[in-house]
């Protein structure tokens, strides 16, 4: 939790009035938002990680780099299998792996 001039705030109070209660719409929007972002993030650590420029990524997945740069903004959401396409050609692997327990 974080404090506000020493005032504990309930964030899930904060969300519900800035998004909507949970289950609702307007949440569901915001959150599917907040991954659009998160997944651009890492897609753009990613490839400048690997030295590739948008161009040449787009090329190598069969994309515009608009498209690139619109992942990467978190403007849209890739589909699974243009994730993997993504990943895969940064030279990158993704590992399911099933909890202990």
């Amino acid at each position: 939790m974080k404090t506000n001039n020493h005032r504990i705030v309930d964030y899930d109070a904060v969300l519900d009035a800035k998004f909507g209660k949970e289950g609702t719409s307007e949440r569901t929007k915001a959150e599917e938002n907040a991954f659009a972002f998160y997944t651009g993030q890492i897609l753009l650590d990613a490839r400048k990680e690997a030295k590739v420029t948008q161009t040449e990524l787009a090329k190598r997945i069969n994309a515009t780099k608009s498209y690139i740069s619109r992942v990467e903004k978190g403007t849209i959401n890739p589909s699974v299998s243009t994730f993997y396409r993504i990943m895969n050609a940064l030279g990158l692997r993704i590992e399911i792996v099933k909890p202990v327990g």
